[in-house]
């Protein structure tokens, strides 16, 4: 009889099920735990750009951040928090989704969980929400997909790195954000040494349990898109984020500039034909002047003085 009481507690306890609970990762230590992560990471699809259908509600961090960790909210306000499916341990922290409702669209960082979201239902931000709905409404009906690759520009455009409080040379944990994408990998080296692969706890936090030595260290960083990108120089500082300038997939190059086209020289205005050379004739010698005088006034000058004529 009292074996069947402790039966019967046991399956009240277990929620019902006779069958015991999967074995928590978290009690599985150091490379072992990560071997398990990546295996598990290793086979993660791209998340379908493909829009899907759902509804939005909203709500306010109230002086958090987020399960994500990340130290502080956008600072656009524009945030989102996943149910337990879509947030997929902390896979999508970081992530954007572009969400379109009755008044429009908005474009949202993943950076907390809600736990009684099912999928299709997601928790905007206030400010979010009433850009796409009106607020009086609590619930809108939605469409929203995720961004297979979001331009982070300005402050935003280079990878991050922050050192969790209580990490140390012996125990390793760094946050990484500004990747935009699902990440699949984090390695982690010292100096010249191997790299060592880190495991991602749901908080968002990649973990190596023994540590990573004292740094400075080179984080190599891979999403599911299958982009790689190596950080250089990253202390052991917690809880100080340490910004680069590299992006997953390189720094792109600046959009270059076109030359103006050169004009076309004008076409040459043709030339009339010249003129045919001018002849000059020359001018009639000048004939000697012969005056023919009548014969009377003739006569009348032969008989003047000579003195008179001339």
């Amino acid at each position: 009889m009292f074996a069947a009481v402790v039966g019967i507690a046991l399956l009240l306890q277990n929620g019902g099920s006779a069958c015991a609970a999967p074995p928590s990762t978290s009690a599985i230590k150091g490379d072992a735990k990560a071997a398990l992560s990546t295996s598990a990471i290793k086979g993660m699809a791209p998340p379908s750009t493909s829009a899907s259908k759902g509804k939005a509600t909203f709500y306010d961090l109230g002086g958090g951040t987020g399960n994500c960790s990340f130290p502080s909210a956008p600072a656009d306000d524009l945030f989102v928090a996943l149910g337990p499916v879509q947030y997929a341990a902390g896979a999508a922290c970081g992530t954007y989704l572009d969400v379109t409702g009755p008044k429009g669209k908005v474009r949202v960082k993943v950076i907390d969980s809600c736990p009684p979201c099912e999928p299709g239902h997601i928790d905007l931000s206030r400010t979010a929400f009433k850009k796409i709905g009106a607020e009086v409404d609590g619930v809108i009906p939605i469409t929203y997909k995720t961004v297979k690759n979001p331009v982070l520009s300005g402050a935003l455009g280079g990878l991050s790195v922050r050192i969790k409080e209580g990490a140390s040379r012996y125990w390793f944990a760094a946050l990484i954000d500004n990747h935009g994408t699902q990440l699949t990998s984090v390695k982690v080296a010292t100096g010249s040494g191997a790299f060592r692969t880190a495991h991602r706890e749901d908080y968002n936090y990649w973990i190596i349990d023994s540590g990573a030595g004292p740094g400075p260290y080179k984080i190599k960083v891979s999403d599911v898109y299958g982009r790689t990108a190596t950080l250089t120089g990253i202390t052991m500082t917690p809880e100080r984020t340490q910004k680069t300038t590299v992006r997953l997939g390189g720094t792109p190059k600046p959009a270059a500039t076109k030359k103006p086209a050169k004009k076309a020289a004008p076409a040459a205005t043709p030339r009339p034909p010249s003129s045919p050379p001018v002849t000059t004739e020359a001018a009639p010698a000048a004939q000697p002047l012969t005056t023919t005088l009548p014969a009377d006034a003739a006569a009348n000058l032969a008989a003047r003085p000579a003195s008179c004529q001339g």
